[in-house]
């Protein structure tokens, strides 16, 4: 699953989602489902406290090499050079700016990080094990 078949050197053209990390399975990395106090998942049958959750990254891009367009999605601590801390603790970041700021709505704060993402990565080129 993890094994590198080919690379491909390629431009990203735009970010396809604007959520960039999830609650994953420390066993299997498939999402978990949360609710107020409990995490469960459905793929393995994993459960827990929703505040023992850990996070990982997702990042859903359009890139482009010299022929074509592709979509591709990239996960995990690979990104973590990029993001500068893991995505569990962006995640927290992220909830404690949140709380401490009184916002109400979590929309002015996920839109300044998506602009972030999107300075950091578009136009920018990178080589994708594929």
């Amino acid at each position: 699953m993890n094994s590198v078949q080919g690379l491909l050197a390629a431009s990203v053209i735009s970010i396809q989602n604007s959520c960039f990390t999830y609650p994953a399975c420390q066993n299997c990395f498939s999402r978990l489902i949360l609710d107020s106090r409990r995490f469960h998942c459905l793929k393995c049958g994993c459960t827990g406290g929703a505040k023992d959750a850990s996070y990982r990254y997702r990042l859903s891009l359009k890139i482009a090499d010299t022929n074509d367009l592709f979509d591709i999605t990239v996960f995990g601590s690979c990104l973590d050079p990029f993001f500068g801390v893991t995505a569990e603790n962006l995640q927290r970041y992220i909830q404690d700016f949140n709380q401490l700021s009184g916002e109400t709505n979590t929309e002015s704060s996920a839109r300044a990080l998506v602009h972030a993402v999107e300075a950091c990565f578009i136009g920018k080129r990178f080589i994708f094990g594929v």
